[in-house]
C-alpha cells in the first residue's frame, strides 16, 4: 500500500469531517430532523459531501468519470444515512456514533474500490492477527466492563456501609473505566511516572468533596476502590509488556 493511497483515505475522511461539522449549519440539522425527506437541505448537505469527495478523488489521480461516479455514491449514501438518523433521537450518543461509523464504512469502501485492490484489507487483517496486537486488545477489553464488575464484587462487603454517596448514577464505574484505560495506555508506553500524576490529580479533585463531607468511611471506600483499580491495571499492563512476543 503506497503513501498516496493512505493519503487519499485520510483526505476523504477529512473532507467528510469538514462537510459534516464545518459546512453544516445547525439550522440544516434542525430542518432535517423536522422535515425528514422533505428537507431540501438534506440533499444540499449530501451534495456538499459529494463535491468534496470528487475534489479529493480527482486530485488523487482517479479517472474523472470514475471519480464522479464514486462521489455520487458517497453523496447518495450520505443522504440515506442522514435520513435514517433523522428518524432517531439525535440526543443519543449511540446513534451519533453509528451514523459516523456508517459514513466511514462507505468512505473506506469507495477508497478500496477506487484502488481496485483489497490489499489494504489483507494488510490490516495480518496486522490485527499479530499476537502482540491481540494481547493489547485483550488487555484494553479487560479493563472496561469485566474489571469494573470484578472491582464492584470485591468492594461489595464495604459498599453497603457507604450510604447515599451523592454521585451520578453509574458515574463511578465510568470514571473507573476511563481511569483504567489511561493507566493501561501509560503503562504500555512505559510512562509510569505519569500514572503518579494521574493519581495525584484525581486525589486533588476528590479531596475537597471528601473533606467537606467528613465521612471517613466514604474516604476509605474511595481510596480502596481507586487503589484496587489502579493496581489491577498496572499488573495487567506490566504482564502484557513482559509477554515474549511483545518484547
Amino acid at each position: 500500500m503506497t503513501a498516496m493511497a493512505l493519503t487519499t483515505l485520510f483526505a476523504l475522511i477529512i473532507a467528510h469531517l469538514v462537510g459534516d461539522f464545518l459546512l453544516q449549519p445547525r439550522r440544516w440539522v434542525e430542518a432535517r430532523q423536522r422535515d425528514k425527506a422533505r428537507a431540501g437541505v438534506l440533499y444540499l448537505h449530501a451534495g456538499v459531501h459529494g463535491l468534496l469527495a470528487l475534489a479529493v478523488l480527482v486530485v488523487a489521480g482517479i479517472d474523472p468519470l470514475a471519480a464522479a461516479a464514486w462521489s455520487v455514491t458517497i453523496a447518495a449514501s450520505h443522504a440515506l444515512i442522514d435520513l435514517g438518523k433523522a428518524h432517531l433521537d439525535p440526543r443519543r450518543l449511540c446513534w451519533f456514533l453509528l451514523d459516523q461509523a456508517l459514513h466511514l464504512a462507505v468512505l473506506v469502501g469507495v477508497w478500496l474500490a477506487s484502488l481496485g485492490s483489497l490489499a489494504p484489507l489483507a494488510a490490516a487483517a495480518d496486522w490485527l492477527a499479530r499476537p502482540e496486537v491481540m494481547a493489547h486488545g485483550l488487555a484494553y477489553l479487560l479493563v472496561t466492563r469485566p474489571m469494573a464488575i470484578a472491582i464492584a464484587l470485591a468492594m461489595r462487603p464495604w459498599s453497603e456501609e457507604v450510604t447515599d454517596p451523592g454521585t451520578l448514577v453509574a458515574a463511578g464505574a465510568r470514571i473507573g473505566m476511563l481511569e483504567r484505560l489511561l493507566v493501561l495506555t501509560l503503562v504500555v508506553l512505559d510512562e509510569l511516572t505519569a500514572v503518579g500524576f494521574l493519581l495525584t490529580a484525581k486525589s486533588v479533585l476528590r479531596f475537597g468533596d471528601l473533606r467537606a463531607r467528613r465521612d471517613r468511611k466514604l474516604t476509605e471506600y474511595v481510596l480502596l476502590g481507586t487503589l484496587l483499580s489502579v493496581t489491577a491495571t498496572l499488573a495487567l499492563g506490566l504482564a502484557v509488556r513482559q509477554l515474549p512476543w511483545t518484547a
